[in-house]
């Protein structure tokens, strides 16, 4: 499970972002997920919107931290938010463009961009659309003048456009929907920002039809800051303990089965900077106990901390390490827990030798893609070694090399891949990889 954190303003604004990824990277974070604002991006219209370097679009410190990253290891995720003025009629950027062509085009050149296909613009493959759709100011209207719910269609429609972009400029990537929060009223409310219950909106954007999508990204905070993770919450709200239950939900709206989860945003803000926090023990212990349930869930693909360092000037106080510089104990805790958590996860199917896609980020910043890359592995069952083997794969675009290994697995077993990747530079790379099998005995 990828894991690691949200914080734009500490690993592109700050006054030294590649000291913060440098620090991000020895707490061992494997993902950071970012926000691409298409009206700070795009605040006047490109002329050639569907151009990854159309002279409108101000991207570099998008590009800096995308190259940051891979120069650390570290994968990027990217979410794409907000309405330009240009495109929603002089509304906030909660409101929808209203031709659904200027998102796509926008998703579009951004996905280009970042696939990997450009020399010296790295390789994104995560994304997802929007920003808690199912609050107000994120986006608006939630409700119409009949009090009826259509935040979920909004939702849809914007889904499909940036999907469509996304996929057009890199069919790679993988997309996830939904980024909704944690709880919401399914009634407007007078003096209180419209907004939706999660699996409310979960179930009625089930209903619209053509929407694909890898995943469904969540953010299950409990519903306030100094409430544990063990808090109850009435359905449809949705915190970790309705998680299972959504997650079961899902399939059955959207008439899948496992839908992948991406868990996007979480964390806990400390005291005395938030008022209303918990301690620094209580974050630490906290973080422990999330990480360990999901690790456990095989639904839950990816796991974001949101944020890496406090301000005086955020409204958030959820980092590990204090505006003072000093790192909480949370910072420990992330750094032991990330390091034996980071790895991926793949279902493979019985009898049949499992073909890996290893990410090594780290390597394809110094090689091009098509470079040979010197990959050994050992698998292992509990703590029994039952295979050793050598490939050279060849680098892919995507910042990956995909080999075969050379085993048979068993049905229902858990197997674990050590892997070590080198290249002609010197550049070393170690992973872990989780491998589930499938399958009837013969």
């Amino acid at each position: 499970m990828p894991i690691g954190f949200q914080d734009d303003a500490t690993f592109r604004w700050s006054k030294n972002p590649p000291r913060e990824l440098d620090e991000a990277a020895a707490a061992h974070a494997s993902l950071i997920r970012t926000i691409a604002d298409w009206r700070a991006i795009a605040p006047a219209r490109p002329r050639r919107a569907t151009n990854p370097f159309d002279p409108a679009y101000r991207l570099n410190d998008l590009d800096q931290l995308v190259r940051g990253a891979q120069e650390r290891g570290i994968r990027v995720m990217i979410t794409i938010w907000g309405t330009p003025r240009w495109a929603n009629g002089g509304h906030g950027p909660n409101f929808a463009p209203k031709r659904l062509a200027d998102l796509t085009n926008f998703a579009r050149a951004l996905a280009a961009r970042y696939s990997g296909r450009y020399r010296g613009y790295p390789y994104v493959g995560r994304y997802s659309v929007w920003n808690e759709p199912n609050l107000g100011i994120f986006l608006t209207p939630q409700f119409d003048a009949r009090r009826n719910i259509v935040s979920p269609r909004i939702y849809a429609s914007l889904y499909r456009a940036a999907y469509k972009g996304i996929k057009t400029g890199n069919r790679s990537a993988l997309v996830a929907i939904g980024e909704t929060s944690n709880q919401g009223r399914d009634h407007p409310l007078r003096g209180v920002n419209d907004s939706v219950a999660p699996a409310t909106f979960a179930r009625l954007l089930a209903r619209q039809h053509g929407l694909r999508f890898d995943a469904y990204a969540t953010h299950p905070y409990p519903t306030r800051p100094g409430l544990p993770p063990t808090q109850k919450v009435r359905w449809p709200n949705v915190t970790l303990t309705r998680l299972k239950q959504f997650e079961h939900s899902l399939d059955g709206w959207f008439h899948r089965r496992n839908v992948p989860v991406w868990i996007t945003e979480y964390g806990y803000e400390t005291k005395p900077a938030e008022r209303t926090g918990v301690t620094n023990a209580q974050q630490a212990a906290y973080l422990s106990r999330v990480v360990r349930q999901l690790r456990a869930d095989p639904r839950v693909h990816m796991f974001i901390w949101f944020i890496f360092r406090d301000s005086p000037h955020s409204l958030w106080q959820s980092g590990v390490y204090a505006s003072s510089g000093h790192a909480k104990r949370s910072y420990r805790v992330f750094s032991a827990l990330a390091r034996v958590t980071a790895g991926e996860s793949k279902t493979i199917t019985a009898h049949v030798s499992p073909t890996i896609s290893l990410p090594v980020p780290k390597l394809a910043f110094t090689s091009p893609p098509g470079t040979a890359i010197d990959v050994d592995y050992r698998i292992y069952l509990g703590g029994r070694r039952l295979a050793i083997g050598r490939a050279t794969p060849r680098l892919l675009t995507s910042q990956t090399v995909a080999f075969r290994a050379r085993f048979r697995p068993a049905p229902g077993r858990t197997y674990t891949v050590r892997m070590a990747a080198d290249n002609a530079d010197g550049g070393h790379v170690a992973a872990t990889y989780e491998l589930v099998t499938v399958g009837k005995n013969r």
